[in-house]
């Protein structure tokens, strides 16, 4: 369930909103903007404002919507469950906390981690999708009490995917597999073409194919796993839900990219709010979103915590 996004490209530089330049004049009220203001160095505060700002405009949030809120932007990794625990540090387990994902994909298992470390430390576990939230995305909103969803919202199939070399772009498990029986059968009809795919899979080696196997096997598993971390949830409604995904997100899907956007995601039974573009909640994440689309960097962040990332840090 590992994405290909690590690799983004920085987005633009030319988003501007009137109405947010007004929020964001209220939420800077208690930002150093002149060096008489800071107790930071000239350097420190000219390369840490954008940050403190973007800390700002998130409290302005959790004060506009009683909540703690976390940001996650980035690739879902192993290493990806202690930088956002950071983000929970102090967290009071008696309100409730929105996740604003955006992701590409990534590790399944530790979207489950994820999961259930929100719901342990809220009172009620909103995730809100400005963009896309792809595969491992998928699965940690699956873990939600609540799945914020908007015009631009698109959550994607359940696909686990695999590496074919340390540090590669990952690839779907379900293409590895459909690749290698392809050419299996193609080799075994005409023998003569044997040594044009050896050549085309000279990637895939017996273990990478044997794993992609059996994270395709471990799916089902998985999104069982994420729709249990919502304690309000009964084991009849998982296994009502887990079919239900399996047969959407899992099966029916022949492309990592298919769209599910909150009409879809709704008919598929999850937990759906489908907002309005004027909704205030979403014009506020949108703001917020904004400027992580600009920053060009993975982003964990909180009011209090904030961790960059380069998008093509080593994955293993």
């Amino acid at each position: 369930m590992a994405g290909e996004g690590r690799n983004r490209q920085r987005g633009p530089r030319v988003w501007c909103a009137a109405s947010t330049r007004r929020r964001d004049s209220d939420a800077l009220q208690h930002f150093p903007t002149t060096m008489s203001q800071s107790e930071h160095t000239p350097l420190y505060h000219a390369q840490n404002e954008q940050r403190y700002q973007r800390q700002a405009l998130i409290r302005e949030y959790e004060a506009a919507h009683s909540c703690r809120l976390v940001i996650m932007n980035a690739v879902i990794l192993p290493w990806s469950m202690t930088v956002f625990e950071e983000l929970l540090f102090g967290a009071d387990p008696q309100k409730d906390l929105h996740l604003l994902l955006a992701s590409p994909g990534g590790d399944g298992e530790t979207a489950v981690r994820i999961a259930r470390s929100a719901q342990t430390r809220s009172k009620r576990f909103v995730v809100i999708v400005p963009d896309s939230a792809k595969s491992a995305g998928t699965l940690l909103a699956l873990g939600a009490h609540e799945i914020i969803m908007g015009p631009t919202s698109d959550l994607g199939p359940v696909d686990p995917q695999v590496q074919l070399k340390p540090n590669s772009p990952f690839v779907a498990a379900k293409d590895v597999i459909s690749a290698v029986e392809d050419a299996t059968q193609k080799v075994q009809a005409a023998p003569g073409t044997y040594a044009l795919y050896s050549a085309l899979l000279s990637d895939v080696s017996a273990v990478t194919l044997q794993q992609a196997r059996s994270a395709v096997e471990r799916t089902k598993d998985l999104i069982k796993a994420a729709l249990s971390a919502n304690p309000d949830r009964s084991e009849a409604d998982v296994d009502r839900l887990a079919a239900d995904v399996h047969q959407s997100l899992v099966e029916r899907p022949h492309s990592h990219a298919a769209v599910v956007g909150a009409k879809e995601a709704r008919a598929v039974g999850l937990p759906v709010q489908d907002i309005a573009a004027s909704d205030p909640l979403w014009q506020h994440a949108w703001s917020l979103w904004t400027r992580y689309f600009h920053l060009g960097q993975m982003a964990y962040e909180s009011g209090t915590a904030s961790q960059l990332i380069p998008w093509n840090i080593p994955t293993s």
